[in-house]
């Protein structure tokens, strides 16, 4: 798909800091690449890796697991980890799921989180029939472009494919299991009026990790793509402050 290739830069060989930004469900790099610029402009180095079955076909989705799209992330961590000292790890909506898993599985290797949207369950009423749904019926219709400022494009699949839907649901119990290992500085940017995810996932992470270092900043103009939104320099500015902040200490 256009401007769903990954993004990666590497900053000077002096700074130790890296980032890993991760896109969302039936998304793409380019929701997340122009938060991951800001962070490179900043003089870190970052990658936007671009996870198994998105940026494609949806129906590419269906044949990956969240076992394959967290392998991609940890792989990029990984690499990121053999070179910098200080690693973080940001998402939107399951990139923050993500994130959440490698912090839970990296502990204090991760020097801390930036999560916008996060998502760790869903309140649709469907989601219980969601297991055998997804045996019968590829897809629904998609939940893209959950966007406040006109023509702005995340590019996202149409449709939602269901057995990765359904596989997207077994990482949030994963990580629900193990938040209590989360205990990294963690910063959450979430949408006021978002139609993707529902509020009470911030309230669940905030409530149920560790992190002694916690901020959740609310956004009122933007909705769940946020990153492409009316507040990404928000999020841009927050997140650069965050780092600097971290590493600082």
């Amino acid at each position: 798909m256009p401007d769903a290739q990954p993004f990666a830069f590497d900053g000077p060989p002096s700074n130790s800091v890296a980032i890993c930004v991760l896109h969302g469900f039936t998304g793409s790099p380019k929701s997340v690449t122009p938060w991951g610029r800001a962070l490179a402009a900043a003089g870190w180095t970052v990658r936007v890796p671009r996870l198994p079955g998105h940026g494609t076909r949806w129906q590419d989705m269906n044949i990956t697991t969240w076992e394959d799209w967290y392998a991609e992330a940890d792989r990029t961590i990984r690499e990121l980890m053999s070179a910098h000292d200080k690693v973080f790890v940001m998402g939107l909506s399951m990139g923050g799921s993500l994130s959440l898993r490698i912090a839970e599985q990296h502990g204090s290797a991760i020097a801390g989180l930036v999560l916008v949207n996060p998502a760790v369950h869903s309140e649709r009423p469907d989601r219980h029939l969601l297991p055998l749904m997804s045996r019968f019926i590829p897809s629904f219709p998609g939940v893209s472009n959950d966007i406040a400022k006109p023509d702005t494009d995340e590019g996202a699949y149409d449709r939602l494919p269901l057995k990765a839907a359904y596989s997207l649901t077994r990482l949030w119990k994963v990580v629900k299991a193990d938040i209590a290992n989360v205990t990294q500085p963690l910063l959450i940017f979430h949408s006021e009026h978002d139609h993707v995810v529902e509020p009470s996932n911030t309230a669940w992470i905030l409530s149920n990790t560790r992190s002694a270092d916690k901020t959740d900043v609310l956004l009122t103009r933007s909705f769940h793509v946020a990153t492409v939104d009316y507040e990404a320099d928000v999020i841009e500015t927050g997140s650069i402050d965050f780092v600097r902040r971290i590493t600082a200490s």
